[in-house]
């Protein structure tokens, strides 16, 4: 159910990356992987797709909760990407209406320590608080979202789920066939709304200043914080 939540959500999703293979064979302390690999190499990411990538994140947690109807330990993993990841949209790269285009939190090259990054607290309790709202309402909206997609169809993730367990393993090319078939379109990602958050005024993608104007340039030294890979720890 996990992992054909992520699977369903970023291919409902428009302009996320493609899932190249979607297994439940257990690897290491992961009980599944979800993997997405992107067709071109990418430097920089629209706040659409960031937007998209946490509600992927929040996928497997939102299967749980609608086929289970409880939530599992597996989606820890997913939990703290989706919020570091938030907080970097909020604290590094101006994303945010509420708090403006300011990077909160200062860091510092810690030279005898193999130069590890280390980040300084240079702001004040109350922009603190601020900014702890600002990430628990991108993550809560995006399982908002996750959890609205994957009901309206809860039909196509039973049967994925159905599958996974019958195969164990099925790639992109398979899920977007049944989607097709299910949906009745050549593109699945059309028929899904784009992730609203409703937080801030222009959060939404597609809004004013989501689009080129709302790209970012990581930091080289850290990794995004998306769903390359997805996996449900045990």
């Amino acid at each position: 159910v996990h992992e054909a939540g992520h699977a369903l959500v970023a291919s409902l999703l428009p302009g996320t990356d493609p899932i190249h293979k979607v297994t439940i064979i257990p690897r290491g302390q992961a009980l599944g992987l979800t993997q997405q690999l992107p067709v071109d190499e990418k430097h920089t990411h629209p706040k659409d797709y960031l937007l998209n990538q946490l509600v992927i994140l929040m996928g497997g947690r939102a299967a749980e909760e609608i086929v289970l109807d409880q939530r599992t330990t597996g989606a820890s993993n997913d939990i703290e990407r989706a919020t570091n990841l938030s907080r970097k949209m909020v604290c590094e790269w101006g994303m945010n209406d509420k708090l403006g285009p300011v990077a909160f939190g200062q860091k510092e090259e810690q030279i005898f320590l193999g130069r590890e990054i280390s980040q300084h607290r240079d702001y004040s309790e109350g922009t603190a608080i601020a900014i702890d709202e600002e990430v628990r309402s991108l993550v809560g909206t995006a399982h908002k979202t996750a959890i609205d997609l994957l009901t309206e169809h809860r039909d196509i993730l039973d049967k994925l789920t159905e599958i996974l367990l019958d195969v164990e393993v099925i790639d992109g090319e398979e899920i977007n066939e049944m989607l097709k078939k299910n949906l009745g379109t050549s593109d699945p990602g059309e028929t899904a709304a784009r992730p609203a958050n409703n937080h801030d005024v222009d959060d939404r993608p597609g809004a004013a200043g989501a689009g080129k104007g709302g790209q970012i340039k990581p930091d080289k030294r850290e990794p995004l914080g998306g769903i390359e890979s997805l996996e449900s720890p045990a």
